[in-house]
């Protein structure tokens, strides 16, 4: 539909969906420097074919990860869930979705000096998970992982 062109061309801080973006359109939104923000839950729940955050990754585009929660094309906000379909459906590694729904989530908002790592001088929003590892999160589809939950450097949550 030329929406990947049309992103790239205006230069905009990131593009939603791209179900359906041409091989063209991922080089010019890479070229660029546009977000791909992929929201695989629409394409579960609609049952459409996922965007090909692996095509997107190859040619250079910094792809971010959101859920797209709505009544109409997305029933869930389970990040747990967008986490799964993006290394099961979508071939993105582990690494690559945490990357996805962190420092890249964060480009996406055009707020990357401020949140998405854990740097000096950037707010301390983390999530611990009762996993050893980032990795088991595609292996727990859907769980809900999160054993505390620290804001702006202050705990506001523990579970368990």
């Amino acid at each position: 539909m030329g929406g990947a062109e049309l992103a790239a061309e205006l230069k905009t801080v990131s593009a939603d969906h791209l179900l359906e973006a041409s091989d063209k359109g991922i080089r010019a939104l890479a070229e660029a420097g546009v977000i791909t923000t992929l929201l695989p839950g629409t394409a579960f729940c609609l049952h459409k074919d996922y965007a090909r955050a692996r095509a997107m990754i190859d040619s250079g585009c910094a792809v971010a990860l959101a859920s797209d929660y709505n009544p109409g094309s997305c029933f869930t906000l389970s990040t747990a869930l967008i986490y799964g379909l993006a290394c099961i459906y979508m071939n993105m590694t582990a690494e690559e979705a945490l990357t996805a729904y962190t420092l890249n989530g964060a480009a996406a908002l055009n707020m990357a000096e401020e949140i998405g790592s854990i740097e000096i001088g950037k707010r301390a929003d983390l999530l611990i998970l009762e996993y050893p590892s980032y990795k088991y999160i595609p292996y727990h589809t859907a769980m809900n992982g999160v054993s505390m939950v620290i804001k702006r450097g202050q705990l506001i949550c523990r579970n368990h």
